[in-house]
Parts: structure tokens; C-alpha cells; sequence
């Protein structure tokens, strides 16, 4: 992971030569977080080629900077000392909206200078050396909606994130009115995603009140989830810059669907060419394509906790809301969690539908690539597909395709797979299962409105 000190040196005498004083620096921590700092041209200069720290605290505490109680990995009795650093030079970006400051990720890299044994940026890439290892790299698109509104983040406090003004009224999904209404900010946003080097591909409104939906474009898997990664964050900076507020939560509202976060998945060999492509065979599957499948569906209620992190995700898993509810798959079925699309060497697909757009994107790639590797492995069947209507069939399927309906459920199929243990390792799977369980205790020590609304005077 050392990068070369010629490339380095190069982009330092640009950025001098340019004028530019500082950068930004940023990692997604274990909720998909983006936490950095700016660092001075000078202090860039001196860490570029090597290493530096963060206070690994980062990787021990919540959305709400509330620290673990119970990770081994970090807390008070490790002092929390400095997680070492590297910065990924090939992860250069400029900030078209901050004069065009130059943008880096960085790897958090262990003790031995390999990969960190909780960063999730350098899980996915321990998935991606295992499917090195196997003959395959891996394709990913991910796509998301999110609900957009005409508030601040003052405004949302002093609501109490409640009765709150979206970017525009009504259900118009698709519309050609509202994009055109809106074609300025359409376009800026779209412009915007481009210099950030996270194009976009698709943008349309989606059914809902302000909800929009983008479809970013496809890379190798690692730069992909940095792209998804990237676009969440710098999506709510883009538009808290312009008096407005983005949201990625899997469900804001019970009036209205939730927000998903989709993977478009497949495997091609070194030479590039698509793996999951057979003219001959039914749906055009190959074998590795079938293999693929029904390791993701074998594995997807293990691994479920990893791809929906949050106590809010399992609003979204409920049967007729456009989000899988049991581990099935079907061809070119939305009602499936598994969606398998037909097409060219080139377009011959999976989308992983199972995802909301809450999900930390570096762990539900790992999550869901290592499942169908595992298949591969296995050389698992995933069975014939599901054809129509996947909800009114699901209660047919076996307990072991039937998905936990909440996260602490999920959670314990995590803490029993030993598969999950092999493919992302003890450390991690530990730390990240009391980090889950910290989130599960934190929400039942709260008393919620529904509680107030519900016991407060007939009790």
C-alpha cells in the first residue's frame, strides 16, 4: 500500500504551483460516516508518501460520537491511541465548491503495514483480494433515492425533525414537471457530481414528496463503493450549501416508501471480459453467474446486519414496499431480493436489492461480493427462480431464507456465522457486532413519541 514518492512529489509541486494552501482529508467510518480534517500544503507534503494518524476513537464510536461500552478493540482501557493512516493518492478529487481544494481517502493500515483489521474501506479490499485470489474482480453500480427538503440543519432541531417543508409537494414519480420545474438545480447537481468524479448516470424523481433517485455509474468495485461513499456525503454538502437538506435514511416517514440503496453486481476475469454471460444457457446464467446467486441468497440473512446497519432499516424491510423481506431470487423480479438481469457479456447482471440507502457501502459490497464468492467456493444451486409476486410466496421458503424483521435479530445471525468470521475475520466481526449491539441498547433507552402518544394518559 506504499505509494510511490515520485507521485507524490509531482502532486505536491502542482499544488504549489497552483496556489493551493490546503486539502481535505476523509474515511467512512463503521457507519459509513465521513469523518477528516484539512491539512495544511506543507503538513501534506510531509505525510504524502508515508503515514500519520487519527485518534482511533473514530473507529469506536457512534453516529453521535458516543463511544462504545463494550468494543475491545478501542475504549478507555487502550487509551485510544493513533490508528496509522495512508493516504490513497489515486483517490484525488477537487471540490468544485471550495475553489477546487484537492480531496483524498485514506486506509487505516495495521500494525504490520497491512491491511486494518476494522476499517471497512480495507474489508472490501480483503473481499477483493480473496476474489484476486479466485480468478475474479469484481463491477459495482450503486443507485440511490433520498428524500430532499427545504430546511436547514437549524430548522430541522427547532422542528424536532418534524412537519418539515420538502423540495416539492406530491407524488410524482418520474416527472418530466418537476425536473423541468427544477432543471437548474437538476443540472447543477448533476455537473456537481461529475467534478467530484462521481457521475452520475441516471436522475429522476422518485414517488414521494422531493425524493430523487441517482443511478452512479459502474467502476471496479473498490472505486465504485468510494464513488457511492463520496456521493452520499458530498450530496448533503452540495445541498445544505444551497439552504436545503438531503436525506439517506431508509425511511423518514410510514406515509411514504423508504429509500434504497441498490447494487448492480458482476464478476468479470483479468482480461475483462463478463463472467456472469452464457448465450447458451437459460437466462443467459453461466454457471459462475449461478454459483454467484446462490451464494448471496444462502448467505444474505447471515450477513444481513452488514448491509442493514440501522435500527431504521428494518422500517424499510416490509412486505409491498419495494424492498425484499425473504433471501429469494428471480429474473428481472423487484420483488425479490436477488434480481437477476438478462443481457450482453457486458450487462449481464445482479442487483442486490436488499440494501437502503443507510448502508455503509464499503460493508454491504464486501458483504454481498464475499456471499458469492462463497457460492462460487461452494459451488452452491440457487434453485429456480421466484416468478411473480415474491411476497405472496416467501412464507413457502425454507427458516433459513426468512430474514430478520429488526437489527438486534439480525445481529445474532452474524454473531453465529462462521462464514462471516472467515471472510471478514474475528476482529472485525467482534467489533462490529458490539457496535450493533450499542445501537440496539441505545434505542430501547429512549422513550419515543409513540410511547408518549400511546401509554401517556390511558395507562
Amino acid at each position: 500500500m506504499t505509494e510511490p514518492a515520485s507521485k507524490a512529489d509531482a502532486l505536491i509541486a502542482k499544488y504549489r504551483e497552483e496556489n493551493i494552501p490546503r486539502v481535505k482529508l476523509a474515511f467512512a467510518d463503521l457507519d459509513g460516516v465521513h469523518r477528516g480534517k484539512y491539512v495544511s500544503l506543507d503538513k501534506f507534503a510531509g505525510i504524502a508518501g508515508g503515514t500519520a494518524g487519527f485518534c482511533d476513537c473514530v473507529l469506536g464510536w457512534d453516529v453521535n460520537d458516543q463511544l462504545y461500552d463494550n468494543a475491545k478493540f478501542t475504549g478507555w482501557h487502550t487509551a485510544f491511541p493513533d490508528a496509522k493512516y495512508r493516504i490513497d493518492l489515486a483517490t484525488e478529487r477537487r471540490l468544485p465548491d471550495e475553489d477546487n481544494t484537492p480531496l483524498f481517502i485514506v486506509d487505516f493500515e495495521g500494525d504490520d503495514g497491512g491491511l486494518h483489521p476494522i476499517c471497512p474501506r480495507n474489508q472490501l479490499r480483503r473481499v477483493l483480494q480473496k476474489a484476486d485470489g479466485m480468478g475474479h474482480a469484481a463491477r459495482m453500480a450503486f443507485e440511490y433515492e433520498f428524500f430532499i427538503f427545504d430546511e436547514t440543519p437549524h430548522t430541522l432541531r427547532e422542528k424536532n425533525y418534524r412537519d418539515l417543508t420538502p423540495l416539492s409537494p406530491g407524488n410524482f414519480g418520474y416527472s418530466v414537471i418537476r425536473n423541468s420545474a427544477l432543471s437548474d438545480l437538476f443540472h447543477e447537481f448533476m455537473d456537481f457530481c461529475d467534478a467530484m468524479d462521481f457521475p452520475i448516470e441516471g436522475l429522476h424523481c422518485e414517488t414521494g414528496p422531493g425524493v430523487w433517485e441517482a443511478a452512479i455509474t459502474v467502476d471496479d468495485a473498490l472505486r465504485a463503493a468510494d464513488k457511492a461513499a463520496l456521493f452520499k456525503t458530498f450530496s448533503k454538502a452540495f445541498f445544505n450549501k444551497r439552504g436545503l437538506t438531503a436525506t439517506f435514511m431508509a425511511k423518514w416517514s410510514m406515509d411514504y416508501p423508504g429509500q434504497s440503496g441498490h447494487v448492480h453486481q458482476s464478476l468479470v476475469d483479468a482480461s475483462g471480459a463478463g463472467q456472469f454471460h452464457d448465450a447458451a444457457a437459460e437466462h443467459n446464467m453461466s454457471a459462475v453467474m449461478r454459483h454467484f446467486v446462490a451464494g448471496q441468497q444462502k448467505f444474505l440473512k447471515p450477513f444481513l446486519s452488514l448491509c442493514a446497519p440501522t435500527i431504521n432499516s428494518y422500517t424499510r424491510l416490509v412486505k409491498g414496499a419495494w424492498a425484499p423481506t425473504a433471501a429469494a431470487w428471480g429474473v428481472d423480479n423487484r420483488t425479490t431480493a436477488l434480481r437477476v438481469i438478462t443481457g450482453s457479456e457486458k450487462s449481464q447482471r445482479v442487483e442486490f436489492r436488499i440494501g437502503p440507502a443507510d448502508a455503509n457501502p464499503y460493508l454491504i459490497a464486501a458483504a454481498s461480493l464475499g456471499a458469492g464468492l462463497l457460492g462460487i467456493e461452494q459451488q452452491l444451486d440457487p434453485g429456480d427462480p421466484l416468478t411473480g409476486n415474491a411476497y405472496e410466496q416467501e412464507a413457502n421458503l425454507p427458516p433459513e431464507r426468512q430474514l430478520a424483521t429488526n437489527l438486534r435479530d439480525a445481529t445474532r445471525d452474524l454473531a453465529a456465522s462462521a462464514e462471516a468470521r472467515e471472510l471478514l475475520g474475528d476482529a472485525f466481526i467482534d467489533h462490529y457486532i458490539a457496535s450493533r449491539d450499542w445501537e440496539v441498547r441505545e434505542h430501547e433507552r429512549q422513550v419515543t413519541d409513540w410511547q408518549l402518544q400511546r401509554y401517556f394518559e390511558i395507562i
